[in-house]
């Protein structure tokens, strides 16, 4: 390596991209072409970034397995920033394998790290926390090791671990105002912040009101019983029942907490649950069927009594019952939440992360659009969708949660 390619490196490591770029700005050799990429991706010229990297891993021999490797490793991380979800990542993982084998650990750890941000952003969690490098902070570069205490915080949060949250925030702002780089301390700041507002409601029968993270994670430890709107769930004293694959079930929870402590009659129950104005015998049978479903559920801390208007939730041992909702309800809540991230989303991206039609996306997004609400840029295959920031609310609970199995 001569030394303006060290040079430019240290510039890069250190997050400064104008000084690696004053350095190599004029050469055209494999190494240089990957040094430009890296710094245009830091400037956010990505369409660039990825074009340069890419020129530079055909360039590199074939007895330069670990620069080529590198070179996927950097376009991931383009394609991530860039919301290109769609590239499997069979690539960066074999990427990851052959620099483990040449003892490159640090760029390895840096492809499972860009692997697993991609699937915290699809709501793959469980996947997520498997992927994420599993070294000693002390033991990465500061850069390196910013990044990876973010993405486990952002993790935590998401599976609503709050404390788990805060403490990796932390740490992640703490080793990045150490590396100096103002763009990953303005992120763990932004994070931190994020984590100090609400993120929900809580429904009860007396008042309604707005809900931390470290809230809500405290409301759903408790012995109370929750029907949780955010993630289509109730539970409490130790029960999780996930009823995000049926609707129906989870809108008679809802509707039977939010009556609590008194009952709800038959038409009401029958219009929210079946949407239809003309209820007859077939909804009322149909009714009685899917609340015995439901008793089945809840058996353990509820029961479900049938009174002589309508039906009524009993929750054992006295607990209370409450109605968790996120900051807004709306049928694009989760896409609006997507975009909030600042970050320019393809219909594509969007539509995978969402687990949703790019069809369903489009129309979505055209009502947005219309509302005034989210803005697109470019044309064709190039077109991204931005949002504002929402203001005042964290988004946590607004993003598309985990799909159960099964």
């Amino acid at each position: 390596m001569d030394a303006l390619i060290a040079a430019a490196a240290r510039r890069l490591a250190a997050g400064d991209a104008l000084g690696a770029l004053q350095r190599v700005a004029l050469r055209d050799d494999p190494s240089a072409l990957a040094l430009r990429g890296i710094a245009m991706a830091q400037l956010g010229e990505h369409l660039r970034a990825r074009e340069l990297l890419r020129r530079a891993g055909r360039a590199f021999g074939p007895k330069e397995a670990v620069a080529r490797a590198r070179c996927v490793v950097a376009e991931a991380e383009v394609a991530l920033a860039m919301r290109d979800l769609a590239d499997a990542p069979r690539a960066l993982l074999q990427a990851a394998q052959t620099l483990d084998a040449h003892e490159d650990r640090i760029n390895a750890a840096l492809a499972r790290l860009i692997a697993a941000r991609r699937l915290i952003l699809l709501g793959r969690l469980d996947d997520a926390a498997l992927a994420l490098p599993a070294m000693d902070f002390a033991g990465l570069p500061p850069l390196l090791a910013a990044m990876t205490a973010l993405a486990t915080a952002e993790l935590a949060a998401r599976a609503l671990r709050s404390r788990d949250a805060v403490a990796a925030t932390d740490r992640g702002l703490a080793i990045a105002r150490r590396a100096g780089v103002p763009a990953l301390i303005a992120e763990a700041q932004a994070l931190r912040e994020l984590l100090d507002q609400p993120v929900a409601r809580r429904v009860d029968a007396d008042h309604d009101r707005p809900l931390r993270l470290q809230e809500v994670d405290d409301l759903l430890r408790s012995d109370a019983l929750v029907v949780d709107a955010c993630r289509h769930a109730l539970g409490g004293g130790g029960l999780h029942v996930d009823l995000a694959r049926r609707p129906v079930l989870f809108t008679l929870a809802r509707t039977l907490a939010q009556a609590w402590p008194g009952d709800i009659d038959r038409e009401s129950l029958i219009l929210r649950a079946f949407r239809t104005r003309h209820p007859d015998e077939t909804h009322r049978a149909r009714l009685r069927v899917e609340l015995g479903r439901l008793r089945a559920l809840v058996e353990p801390i509820a029961r479900i009594d049938a009174t002589p208007r309508g039906f009524a939730l009993r929750p054992v041992d006295k607990r209370p019952v409450t109605v968790l909702v996120p900051p807004i309800e709306s049928e694009s809540a989760s896409l609006q939440a997507l975009l909030a991230d600042g970050a320019a989303w393809s219909t594509s991206a969007l539509a995978l992360a969402l687990g949703a039609s790019q069809r369903t996306v489009q129309r979505a997004l055209a009502e947005l659009e219309a509302a005034g609400q989210v803005r697109a840029i470019g044309q064709g295959r190039a077109r991204r969708w931005l949002a504002p920031p929402m203001s005042g609310i964290a988004t946590i609970l607004l993003l598309p949660a985990p799909t159960p199995a099964g």
